[in-house]
């Protein structure tokens, strides 16, 4: 990262940089795909017969609330993207009509914006995180309870509260991803929503990236309180970030097990953190 510093080295130079955006579109797509719809909702545990259209004779990318509804996504505009909703509900659509015919296509919408390069990452980061937190306004927690231990390690990436800067994250995930752990990417950084993900689910390693100088006074109760509500009760809390590149703390200052500013040496480290008694 440099939120965990995503690579060991300085630049080399465009073309490298080209195929670190190509790596990140395709990875926020699998995000999208296989993270931020199926696993924060478990919509198939939901939702077992066909959906109507919400108008059924207009395609669902064409309907102002769609068009409406993104374009205030992307710009952060809560009030307005959380008016729309109510609009729908209001109308008699269910809640289970408004995720999975609004709020999911839109949240595929908004990775193919960023992949032909008409929005930029912030914007479609914003928007998932707006769109997360409006479906658990929804009642859509996951169903799941807590996970259990598997054959693969878990793993949770997340900014600490305060920021967004997914970025780094996105790369860090790929890291483990290769090494055969089972990451999750939490695009939500709210204290509340880290500790209702792991509760939710069994994660052998929690990730947090810090960013800003302001978010370390906080970093000791965070771990402390993600320890206490996890699944897990010998959860490994490691921290990353830009912040640990200027300042010098230790991981026992924070409370927390490590601390990584290289994306490539967390990976192994960590897998060997994971194996010490």
């Amino acid at each position: 990262m440099s939120e965990f510093s995503a690579s060991g080295g300085p630049s080399n130079g465009l073309n490298k940089t080209g195929s670190v955006l190509s790596d990140c579109k395709e990875s926020l797509s699998a995000v999208i795909e296989e993270q931020i719809i199926p696993r924060l909702l478990n919509v198939q545990r939901f939702f077992t017969g066909p959906s109507e259209a919400l108008r059924d004779e207009v395609a669902v990318d064409e309907q102002p609330e769609f068009q409406a509804f993104t374009q205030h996504c992307l710009s952060g505009n809560a009030l307005q993207a959380n008016q729309i909703v109510d609009a729908l509900s209001d109308r008699g659509l269910t809640h289970d009509r408004i995720f999975l015919e609004l709020i999911t296509p839109a949240a595929r919408h908004l990775g193919t914006l960023w992949e032909q390069d008409l929005c930029d990452f912030t914007q479609v980061t914003c928007g998932l995180a707006l769109m997360h937190q409006m479906i658990y306004r929804l009642g859509y927690a996951s169903p799941a309870g807590p996970g259990i231990e598997g054959e693969s390690d878990r793993v949770m990436l997340a900014c600490a509260p305060g920021s967004q800067h997914f970025l780094g994250l996105t790369i860090v995930a790929d890291f483990f991803r290769q090494a055969g752990c089972d990451v999750v990417l939490e695009i939500s950084s709210s204290e509340s929503e880290l500790l209702r993900a792991v509760a939710n689910e069994w994660f052998d390693v929690v990730g947090i990236s810090v960013a800003i100088e302001a978010q370390l006074p906080k970093l000791p109760d965070l771990i402390a309180h993600l320890r206490a509500q996890s699944g897990n009760p010998k959860v490994r809390v490691v921290l990353g970030g830009p912040i640990f590149l200027v300042h010098a703390l230790t991981a026992q200052e924070l409370g927390a097990d490590a601390i990584f500013t290289d994306a490539r040496e967390a990976v192994g480290a960590v897998k060997q953190l994971l194996r010490a008694p």
